[in-house]
């Protein structure tokens, strides 16, 4: 009995582990500093419904606001040549599909 309860415990404790490392990874915490660098260097295409950029905006949480969003489904003229969304514009280079926070700090200097 002694044996299944320390498996036991080892299992749940490797799932408390894991789900912490993926909320972690998930909602980092972003300064509403880092947040207003990044959407004054940068230009994101998004669009409702789609699955990535609602994955991009939960990235920045409350800080989401500072960025510099064109919604595709609401200002399609907007978007001519964007081929998909969510599509970051940074010193005149398209980057298409969801950036990490990391590599948005990179991308943009900040």
């Amino acid at each position: 009995m002694k044996k299944r309860s320390i498996v036991t415990l080892f299992i749940v404790l490797a799932v408390i582990i894991l789900a912490a490392l993926v909320l972690t990874r998930s909602h980092p915490d972003i300064s509403e500093e880092t947040a207003k660098c990044i959407g004054e260097n940068s230009l994101l295409y998004t669009q409702t419904g789609c699955h990535a950029c609602k994955y991009q905006e939960d990235l920045f949480g409350e800080n989401y606001q500072h960025l510099n969003v064109i919604n595709c489904w609401v200002d399609q003229e907007k978007c001519l040549g964007i081929k998909g969304t969510p599509t970051w514009i940074i010193n005149g280079e398209e980057y298409l599909g969801a950036r990490t926070i990391e590599q948005l700090k990179e991308l943009t200097g900040c």
